[in-house]
């Protein structure tokens, strides 16, 4: 993951200063602290999962538009040994892109990891997002706007991610599961 820092700190930079955006500033619009969003744009820190969505609704950008490398053009394989994954502070919750990030996009589509006991809170995405998400393997509950519902392998959900939702793994064996974002709007 630490071949990610350069390009989330120069993506975080590029977006902030496009925006107009103090690192105060951002630091208030996010609630990430100033010092953090220094170490960031250094590429001195990868930040958590829930971090980079905290950055991204701040700058009204997709999760992708902060971890995204340039691409060559043509054909672009994803090659699993190469892949950047992110996970939560305590390594819990994996998530890896499947899917290129040279452009901006109105579709995200990921490979979700869930340990034994993991319990990831996503805060509320812009307005108009939608998480399409199908378990592949084990079993997790997703709480979206107060409501649970228990997945299993092969089941599927689709629900508005403009809310605060909540994953959990409360099985015993890891589960793995593919979500594919939408957004209203082009963003990135």
């Amino acid at each position: 993951m630490e071949n990610l820092a350069p390009t989330v700190g120069l993506n975080l930079r590029r977006l902030r200063t496009k925006r107009g955006l103090s690192m105060d500033r951002l630091s208030v619009a996010s609630g990430v602290s100033r010092g953090m969003l220094g170490q960031i744009e250094l590429g001195k820190s990868v930040p958590t999962i829930n971090v980079l969505w905290k950055i991204a609704r701040a700058l009204n950008v997709t999760f992708s538009a902060l971890i995204q490398t340039p691409a060559a053009g043509g054909s672009t394989i994803l090659r699993g040994a190469d892949a950047k994954l992110l996970s939560s502070k305590d390594g819990r919750f994996t998530s890896r892109a499947l899917f290129p990030f040279h452009e901006p996009r109105r579709m995200e589509f990921y490979l979700l990891g869930f340990a034994h006991g993991t319990v990831e809170n996503a805060p509320p995405h812009p307005p108009g997002t939608v998480e399409n998400l199908v378990v592949h393997d084990g079993a997790i509950e997703i709480e979206v706007d107060d409501q649970v519902h228990r997945l299993k392998a092969g089941d599927a959900i689709q629900f508005a991610a403009d809310v605060k939702h909540t994953y959990r793994n409360c099985q015993e064996l890891a589960a793995t599961a593919y979500l594919v974002m939408t957004y209203a709007h082009e963003v990135g």
